[in-house]
């Protein structure tokens, strides 16, 4: 099993399989995001699923919102990960730039994410 991290992408509704299938779509690299919805479930399911998608490896988890049932239950659980970093605002941009910088430790490549993610941002 490699040790290159891992991301969750954590959102409301198809959110997060539309946001994982397009950046394997863009990308061709498969099997490296997991798409956790909060469709169908309380918090405490949500939590499990957060968890589950985790697991033990290292990981960067990409939330929909900078507030909301899934921040809330992906801070919760995660707190006491010292192998995981949370980035909330999930774009496509920061997705795709994420799964060619894997190597990075934890914190860089959640720093690296909400830089890439914030500069995709714009107005013209």
């Amino acid at each position: 099993m490699t040790d290159d991290l891992h991301g969750v992408v954590v959102a409301h509704g198809a959110i997060a399989p539309a946001l994982v299938e397009s950046v394997e779509e863009i990308t061709g690299v498969r099997g490296v995001l997991v798409p956790v919805s909060n469709s169908g479930c309380d918090r405490g399911r949500l939590e499990e699923r957060i968890l589950a998608a985790v697991g033990d490896r290292r990981a960067v988890v990409f939330v929909d919102m900078p507030s909301g049932s899934c921040l809330f239950a992906a801070a919760r659980r995660l707190a006491s990960h010292p192998g995981v970093k949370l980035v909330t605002g999930v774009n496509l941009a920061m997705l795709v730039d994420f799964v060619f910088h894997r190597d990075l430790t934890v914190e860089l490549a959640a720093e690296r994410a909400a830089d890439t993610g914030s500069r995709a941002i714009s107005q013209r």
